[in-house]
């Protein structure tokens, strides 16, 4: 049913006001465009359509109202205009926008005017979506459009604009389409589709929107907290209304990174730009990817096996861990170069079509195998989070691979599209994991032949014994071993060594390991929140470095999109997980030693203490389930390394 608006009026400089008297955390932007009037010439005006949807980035950080403060940096030329749509949070941190109603804003010039408002109503419901993009039909044309959204995102398979009124209702890509469709039909109305997201640059949101939008600016990895820097590129807008939606584009990711620095953000962020009439290309070779798996695992079902090890080394996005959450997003364009062996051709057609359609894009030091557009894997083998997938995927048959390789079988219509007849089933993992100890003295695990191709990844877990053996902590998960993945032997390389904060020993999660860099999650207490720290570790400079803290991926898979630096003064609380043994209690979480940061203060990698360790080795089959071996023993003592049964 379509909900009335009812038309109200107030002048800008009110709001403008108390914006600026009523939020918190923001600063100037010495840049911003501040004084423009120019009018455009024929065929400059723009308009842009924000979908401002506050959620807890607003209520608990004020996020939203800093991105609006940015934005009244800005006198805008008039032939652009913002028209703006606000809800989803419970709160705003401010004494202009309403929380217990949606409400419409038009920004234009300096002025800031509310025009209307209405009930309450899910901004992850595609009709207040569709509603929203009618009203903007109805009364801002322009040579150009662009629809921005703002909120969390969660990748292809959660979408995006979560509403904190509504339990995390978001929009999901179907939902998506269904309102893009409702409101224009088959016509390119947009010149940018826009994301002040975590998460939305993969193809999958790119094949929705290629009908609707000439270009896609979006993250494939979790944003900061500060996100776009609207001073930055509205101001350039407003000096350039001639601009395209490429051009756009690339100031939106140039100002975007400028904003990342001043805040020290910058060294996980990724933005593109995508030519969204190039995508159809890569949507052809990520078939035709999907095609050749199927043709190989027809064979021989190692290929599952082989694949899932090459996702497993490939740069992948928020999180994806037992502790962090799962949103299985994989860079695409690393999933295909790590996966050549397997896939053939299909690599340099993916390599080419995205080369072709990303026309620009940034990312930090330790995002760097971004290649501009991310594609659904299953990391964490979840079913329903496939057949989910399977629902919205820009293509069936590569969906169909990630199903099948998971043990959900194949359709008699996959089949068919993948030219193969009788596709063996894929087994999990449900072998023995005997443990010796080789003459050398290394812990060593051995897996049977037969075995092998259903395992995507072996790792270990270290803990620390208590001396009367009752109690156990763990000290987290790595996969330093030296690994013969043809004899299927895998030995242990502990060093006495581990991941520690001044001094502090951590729990420390991998979470990437590449050929130049690995990422590690530690979980932490932030001045009394639960948040988990990015930790680098760089191979050229042999250090570790702290990137930031996040939030992780909730149960709805909404990711956080809240990467902050540490600051000095910062209350930080190291935290474990224990077991007590002598009961057989559950694992918990306890918190360990308590830091106030200084700037001084660096992560570092440090003797253990003297002690016995109990070290497991972890097999994670294809299908995502973990297999803890029995406990092994190593003694530790004056750097001396003893390890027992």
């Amino acid at each position: 049913m379509k909900r009335k608006f009812w038309r109200k009026k107030l002048m800008a400089m009110t709001v403008l006001m108390s914006l600026l008297l009523s939020a918190t955390g923001c600063s100037e932007d010495p840049d911003a465009q501040t004084s423009s009037t120019k009018s455009g010439g024929s065929g400059d005006s723009w308009v842009i359509y924000w979908y401002l949807c506050g959620s807890d980035l607003e209520s608990n950080a004020a996020a939203a109202t800093t991105d609006l403060q940015e934005m009244l940096q800005v006198t805008l030329p008039e032939n652009v205009k913002v028209v703006i749509q606000t809800g989803g949070a419970k709160k705003w941190q401010n004494d202009q926008v309403k929380a217990d109603r949606l409400q419409r804003y038009e920004y234009s010039g300096n002025t800031l005017e509310l025009k209307d408002e209405a009930d309450q109503a899910s901004m992850g419901d595609p009709a207040t979506l569709k509603d929203f993009l009618k009203y903007g039909e109805e009364n801002y044309q322009a040579d150009h459009k662009m629809l921005l959204f703002w909120n969390h995102g969660g990748g292809s398979v959660s979408g995006v604009s979560f509403d904190e009124n509504y339990d995390a209702d978001s929009l999901t890509l179907n939902e998506l389409s269904q309102a893009m469709k409702e409101v224009y039909g088959d016509k390119k109305a947009l010149e940018v589709v826009g994301f002040d997201t975590c998460l939305m640059a993969t193809l999958d949101t790119a094949n929705v929107f290629q009908k609707y939008a000439r270009y896609m600016v979006a993250s494939e990895e979790t944003e900061p907290g500060n996100g776009l820097l609207y001073s930055g590129w509205l101001g350039s807008l407003a000096k350039d209304p001639s601009m395209d939606g490429a051009k756009l584009g690339k100031a939106i990711c140039d100002s975007f990174v400028k904003g990342c620095k001043e805040v020290g953000t910058d060294k996980e962020i990724t933005l593109s730009v995508t030519d969204l009439s190039k995508t159809v290309a890569i949507t052809s070779a990520v078939r035709n990817m999907g095609k050749v798996v199927l043709q190989k695992a027809e064979k021989d079902t190692s290929v599952c096996a082989e694949f899932a090890r090459s996702a497993g080394k490939s740069e992948n996005y928020g999180g994806n861990n037992d502790k962090e959450g799962y949103t299985n997003m994989v860079d695409l364009g690393h999933l295909a170069d790590n996966a050549e062996g397997i896939i053939g051709s299909a690599r340099d057609e993916i390599k080419k079509a995205l080369s072709d359609a990303v026309v620009y894009k940034v990312n930090g030091d330790y995002r760097r195998h971004a290649s501009g557009l991310s594609i659904y894997y299953s990391y964490d083998g979840d079913e329903n989070g496939a057949k989910a997938y399977h629902q919205i995927a820009a293509d069936s048959l590569y969906s169909d691979f990630v199903n099948y390789s998971i043990g959900l079988g194949l359709s008699e219509e996959a089949q068919s599209e993948a030219s193969v007849s009788e596709v063996p089933e894929v087994s999990g993992f449900n072998g023995e994991m005997p443990i010796s100890i080789t003459k050398n003295n290394y812990l060593q695990l051995k897996i049977a032949s037969d075995q092998i191709d259903s395992i995507q990844d072996i790792s270990f877990n270290l803990a620390y014994l208590s001396d009367d053996g009752d109690a156990i902590v763990f000290l987290g998960k790595d996969n330093d071993l030296n690994c013969d993945w043809d004899k299927g032997v895998f030995r242990d390389n502990f060093r006495g060594k581990w991941g520690s904060i001044n001094g502090s020993h951590c729990y420390m999660d991998l979470v990437y390991q590449g050929d130049d860099y690995n990422l590690y999650s530690v979980p932490i207490k932030l001045n009394g929140e639960k948040r988990f720290l990015s930790v680098a570790y760089d191979y050229d400079s042999d250090a570790f470095y702290i990137l930031g803290s996040n939030s992780g991926v909730d149960e709805s898979g909404q990711a956080g999109k809240d990467i902050t630096p540490l600051k000095k003064g910062d209350k930080l609380t190291i935290l474990y997980y224990a077991q007590d043994l002598s009961s057989n209690a559950e694992v918990e979480e306890i918190e360990g030693e308590k830091i106030t940061w200084k700037d001084s203060y660096k992560f570092t990698e440090e003797n253990l203490p003297d002690g016995k360790y109990a070290f497991l080795f972890e097999v994670t089959d294809i299908k995502g389930k973990s297999t803890l071996s029995d406990a092994a023993f190593i003694n530790y003592k004056d750097g001396e390394i003893t390890p027992e049964m």
